[in-house]
């Protein structure tokens, strides 16, 4: 099966400049998330400057993976929530964090591919609630919750 396209690829260019997720932002992590069936997905490598001590990752990281991983699954959600799907030339929403709750369940390793699988607890015409799981590994490392809505007007250039 031929994996799903990337939200963040879909994104206007003066909306790709997320320090997260934007493909324009030279100095960026570039997440880039999509479908994998029902759930949505991100995969993160962290660089040794993403340690918090010798072995593990930082938590900002960690909570800027979540962070970016929601919006994105958000904007997926609310895209085919209005029966569009990636490269039909239907405009992708754009989202914002509104709420973002984080849980450390484990200390997160260094050196492990990170996946960040997601689920869409709810959906409606303006927001979309995200329940975030980050694995490394076989390990559970992180837990959250986003409520992620879509980009206000006074955002807009």
């Amino acid at each position: 099966m031929t994996p799903s396209p990337y939200v963040q690829d879909y994104y206007p260019d003066d909306f790709a400049w997320c320090y997260g997720c934007g493909r324009l932002n030279e100095r960026g992590h570039h997440f880039r998330t999509r479908w994998d069936g029902d759930v949505t997905l991100t995969e993160a490598f962290p660089e040794r400057h993403h340690t918090a001590v010798p072995g593990f990752v930082y938590g900002g990281y960690l909570a800027a993976l979540v962070d970016c991983h929601s919006t994105g699954s958000g904007a997926l959600a609310l895209h085919r929530a209005q029966g569009g799907q990636l490269g039909d030339g239907s405009p992708v929403p754009r989202c914002v964090t509104a709420s973002l709750h984080v849980e450390y369940r484990k200390p997160t390793p260094m050196g492990v591919p990170l996946r960040a699988i997601g689920r869409v607890a709810e959906v409606t015409s303006k927001k979309a609630v995200i329940d975030t799981q980050v694995w490394a590994g076989e390990t559970l490392c992180v837990e959250a919750r986003a409520v992620v809505v879509l980009i206000p007007d006074t955002m807009r250039g």
